[in-house]
């Protein structure tokens, strides 16, 4: 029915669909993109790669349209990665949230039981479903005490990709994702926020850049390598759950320090902290523990933290020197 090497990405205008698909082209697949939008709208991050990509048009919460979707790209593999990402929208409309999130996933793992269960399915769950865990770092079996709509969502979510794996014994894996950037982050996330300003202030166009809360800890990796990692479950043989992380701790402060590092300044001089900005406390870190994905999927990330932070300095650099950058 379908090609052997064949998938299907969901939130494919993303970070980190646009990740993913290149990984996959790489490796000789055949890969489709799930779009709501018409099909002559902008790919997001994933724009360069209109030409090497299958598109199809279809919403994960209509059935009939996904079910077309699915029949039509004949995928092998499924990487369900469509879902908002700001946690603090999720506050905003938590039905909205719960809906897009853990409903979008039992969409997508009930069209693949009706038209070919033999299909694999990644899931992309997260680390905020740990919440204040009573443990840090966090790993697959830790107790979940999610705090926000968002984290709540992905555990349904998670959840749901377990229950249904084990009762009818699909193929259907998930993934937890902590933090993970690249220059292709919106810059809404703290990140970009951080290297952008960065990047603006060495070039003169900006005097300083506030922030919420300096101490927050979190563990942050490179987009490209936690897709890597995604693309490493749905090889296996048996499908399974595995926390996908550096394992280190930084603060928002030391993303900053580097940042600014990386281009001769120091943080500190330029960084200003907005109290409007500041979020409560975290009783738990949020780290994850990657030790199962190391040792069973030979998982191995290629870009540190600091390669992260230079990554994503010469990218806004270069974006800002551009002709077509705003003065």
């Amino acid at each position: 029915m379908s090609s052997a090497s064949s998938a299907l990405i969901t939130g494919i205008t993303g970070q980190d669909g646009s990740f993913l698909a290149e990984l996959l082209i790489e490796k000789g697949y055949r890969v489709a993109g799930l779009l709501r939008a018409p099909l002559e709208r902008t790919l997001g991050a994933s724009e360069h790669l209109r030409g090497e990509l299958d598109l199809v048009v279809g919403d994960l919460l209509e059935p009939a349209s996904l079910y077309e979707a699915i029949e039509r790209t004949a995928p092998r593999e499924i990487y369900h990665l469509a879902a908002p990402s700001f946690v603090p929208a999720s506050w905003e409309q938590p039905g909205e949230a719960m809906s897009a999130i853990a409903g979008s996933c039992a969409a997508v793992i009930e069209a693949v039981r009706v038209l070919d269960p033999t299909v694999r399915v990644f899931v992309a769950s997260s680390g905020a479903m740990f919440g204040e865990a009573a443990e840090s770092p966090q790993r697959e079996d830790t107790a979940c005490r999610p705090t926000t709509p968002y984290a709540i969502a992905k555990l349904a979510a998670h959840q749901l990709t377990g229950a249904v794996r084990g009762h009818d014994r699909m193929h259907l894996s998930s993934g937890i994702l902590f933090n993970h950037e690249s220059e292709r982050r919106p810059e809404r996330f703290v990140t970009r926020k951080i290297t952008r300003a960065a990047a603006a202030i060495a070039l003169g166009r900006q005097h300083e850049l506030e922030l919420g809360s300096l101490d927050a800890v979190r563990d942050w990796s490179f987009a490209g390598d936690i897709m890597h990692g995604a693309w490493l479950m749905l090889q296996q043989d048996r499908p399974g759950d595995y926390v996908l992380a550096s394992g280190v701790a930084h603060t928002v402060a030391e993303f900053a320090t580097a940042a600014f590092a990386c281009v001769g300044l120091e943080a500190d001089r330029y960084v200003r902290v907005d109290a409007s900005l500041v979020r409560p406390a975290e009783g738990t870190p949020s780290v994850g523990d990657p030790t199962r994905a190391r040792e069973q999927l030979g998982w191995e990330p290629q870009v540190s933290f600091e390669g992260l932070v230079e990554r994503m300095i010469r990218a806004d650099m270069l974006a800002l020197r551009s002709p077509d950058a705003e003065s």
